[in-house]
């Protein structure tokens, strides 16, 4: 039994009533929830702990749905590109490769205002009165198309089933289970109807303490294809936040007309690694604005009836995004999220304007993990690791899980483990929460979408990689348990105010080439290349990785190649020799082996005549440096994350602020292990971040070095 209680919730369900109050026991819960599938036993209401009741502002309400179809909440799709191979019409499927158990073309409306055909080998829109829709067949007929042209229908699509629903349906493999249709809650109709359908709740509820909004109004970009298999993802997606209601809204807004292409951005889309149009950051900022507006009515409702109000970040929690200029003003108590590593729990628990955050660990306790041969103590244990590094800079203040109770309880080994962990957060935060840690300095991190998407800028949802980002997840994982402070710049913020770069010492841009993160035609703006080589020529630090500041432009693939010392060869300057190729040892790579990781890499990188390489891969540049007037700067082709490159970026960051000399300072020596100071209570833990004993070096914050030992996964505390 758990020595300690609090900070912790579970899942529970009616034929888990003993099993429940055993865990709570165990664990030291102090809270007990219900999830999608599974409700609160009336026995265990009566426990003395807080009732979280999941409640769900856009589904679980069919009957409403179904009696008001053009309420049903919609998104923008794209079809395949088709080529005109033959003289005549061109006939287009739009539900091709879909599926249409989750959506419905929205021919309610005026297809020829919302819809939109587009010949995308020239880009051109085609005129509405040379398409057509046969509706029987589920066909765009494009009358007299350019012959091998490539053409593409944008349109809308009623959502008739929830994309979460769906996922948690499949996932465990219900059966008999109703189908739950997602509703605009943006309508007024509908509108009116879910707050009433709120008050009534509370009424009928008087037993739940806190209210989980899963989520609010418009879902993530989710789309399966006829195979019911995920197509496309977007965590940050606005595609179902429309419909010609919310659309004609914002035009009077805008004062301009709004187009499908808005959101399909040439058939990209919409996604969070496109550098965001003016058009779409204007739709984004409309939406953040009106969420928030609806927001504070259902939570002033939660208030009024004295329940907290607490969100889910996930699900439908598009417009809501923490970090932007709104969310502050909706009044919310609470967030809780879904935690897969240091990254994804500073998104959290970095979350201004809330009274507390709450972390949701993995495993979920769904049978993708929880069957017959299944390890979830492995994905715990990883999961774990991460998450306490970034624990130990800006903790959360509770954690939880989710699921079903009944299939973790067939693992016993993993429900002690579970209790560990539940007693080591209790110590953690008894010792971190509330406290400053110590930073050496200001860690800037500059992309297109600024603050609006700290730690976010490299994530597909609950720690998933893109093949192509993988590479990158390395730097925010790492700063996510470094001693810094970090901050995120947009290259709005730069153009706005140049001087937002001198509040940090050293400046990262990370990405491939015409992303969102490392930038794209941000770069063509001297307002943008000439404030980031100011800031290094006096003195700051400069890192890029990947392809940072790649934009082809008068000779350069990179703007910042004279402040990297590297550029890409694209094939324009082959006929230009290139001597430069010997490696040097380096302050940077004192610690790591010949091995370091670079992820995907990057091909045909070279260095300038005044760089030095530390790591190549034949005569591909991975790792250089460069000095600029009174600046340095980095160069990395990939850092993924583990704890030797983290211990590499680490270095870097010293190395490019020009501090290498203060680095030894609640430091250690053995790169998987960390040390943290909390200057208000003096005290500092030395961190084992391996499942395996330790032995290091670790210096205090006069530079005095200790020999120490430490077990596997050990944290000790010491007085300062």
């Amino acid at each position: 039994m758990s020595e300690k209680y609090g900070r912790v919730t579970v899942p529970t369900d009616v034929d888990m009533i003993e099993e429940t109050k055993e865990i709570v026991k165990r664990w030291g819960a102090d809270a007990l929830r219900d999830c999608d599938g599974t409700s609160m036993p009336d026995e265990l209401k009566s426990m003395p702990v807080k009732i979280y009741s999941t409640y769900y502002t856009t589904r679980k309400d069919n009957p409403w749905a179904e009696a008001n179809p053009d309420e049903v909440q919609q998104m923008y799709l794209m079809t395949e590109f088709y080529t005109a191979m033959e003289a005549g019409e061109l006939r287009i499927p739009v539900m091709k490769h879909l599926y249409d158990q989750q959506l419905k073309p929205n021919t309610i409306d005026d297809i020829k205002r919302w819809w939109e055909v587009v010949d995308r080998t020239t880009g051109e829109v085609v005129a509405p009165d040379a398409w057509s829709y046969d509706e029987a067949a589920r066909e765009v007929i494009v009358a007299q198309p350019e012959r091998y042209h490539d053409y593409t229908v944008s349109f809308l699509a009623f959502i008739i089933w929830d994309p979460v629903h769906m996922y948690n349906f499949i996932t465990n493999s219900w059966e008999n289970v109703e189908h739950q249709i997602t509703f605009d809650v943006r309508q007024p109709k509908t509108q009116q109807h879910v707050i009433d359908r709120l008050k009534n709740w509370m009424v009928e509820n008087p037993d739940t303490d806190v209210v989980r909004f899963t989520t609010f109004f418009h879902q993530f970009t989710l789309v399966f294809n006829e195979y019911a298999k995920e197509k496309f993802v977007d965590w940050f997606g606005y595609s179902a936040s429309v419909s010609p209601y919310i659309l004609e809204q914002f035009e009077k807004e805008a004062g301009y007309r709004f187009r499908p292409e808005y959101i399909i951005d040439q058939g990209y889309h919409n996604n969070t690694n496109r550098v965001p149009s003016k058009e779409f950051k204007d739709f984004q900022k409309f939406q953040q604005r009106e969420v928030a507006k609806l927001m504070k009515v259902l939570v002033d409702i939660c208030h009024e009836n004295g329940r907290e109000a607490m969100m889910f970040l996930g699900d439908h929690w598009i417009g809501t995004e923490p970090f932007g200029e709104y969310f502050k003003e909706v009044g919310l108590d609470a967030v809780v999220g879904s935690v897969g590593n240091g990254t994804t729990l500073r998104l959290i628990s970095d979350i201004p304007g809330v009274k507390y955050t709450e972390g949701r660990f993995l495993p979920y306790f769904f049978p993708d993990v929880f069957h017959e041969g299944g390890d979830p103590i492995r994905e715990a244990k990883v999961n774990w690791v991460t998450a306490r590094r970034a624990i130990l800079r800006k903790p959360i203040d509770r954690i939880g899980y989710g699921g079903y109770l009944k299939l973790a309880l067939q693992f016993p080994d993993f429900i002690q483990y579970i209790e560990e962990i539940c007693d080591e957060f209790r110590l953690l935060y008894e010792n971190v929460g509330g406290q400053t840690p110590y930073n050496h300095f200001t860690v800037g991190v500059l992309n297109s979408w600024g603050k609006l998407r700290s730690w976010g800028t490299h994530m597909v949802a609950h720690a998933i990689d893109y093949k192509q980002t993988y590479s990158y997840a390395g730097v925010l994982e790492g700063l996510s348990g470094m001693p810094f402070d970090v901050k995120f710049i947009s290259f709005d913020d730069v153009i706005e105010n140049p001087s937002v770069l001198k509040e940090c010492s050293v400046v990262i841009n990370v990405g491939d080439a015409y992303t969102a993160p490392s930038g794209g035609s941000y770069w063509l703006n001297p307002a943008v290349s000439c404030a980031v080589k100011e800031f290094v020529a006096e003195g700051g630090g400069f890192i890029g990785v990947g392809e940072p500041s790649a934009c082809q432009h008068e000779g350069r693939y990179f703007a910042l190649a004279s402040v990297l010392g590297v550029d890409k060869e694209v094939g324009f300057s082959l006929s230009t020799d290139k001597y430069n190729w010997e490696t040097h040892s380096h302050f940077i790579t004192e610690d790591n082996g010949e091995e370091n990781q670079f992820g995907e890499g990057m091909k045909n990188i070279y260095a300038l005549p005044d760089a030095k390489i530390l790591r190549s891969i034949g005569q591909d540049v991975q790792m250089a440096v460069h000095e600029f007037g009174k600046g340095r700067s980095v160069y990395l082709s990939g850092i993924p994350y583990s704890f030797e490159n983290s211990r590499m970026l680490y270095r870097a960051i010293f190395w490019a602020a020009g501090r290498e000399q203060e680095m030894k300072k609640w430091y250690s020596d053995n790169f998987n292990v960390e040390v943290n100071y909390y200057p208000a209570t003096g005290k500092y833990c030395v961190v084992n971040n391996t499942y395996e004993p330790q032995e290091t070096v670790i210096y205090n914050g006069e530079g005095k070095a200790e020999a120490m030992s430490l077990k596997a996964n050990d944290i000790l505390w010491f007085e300062a």
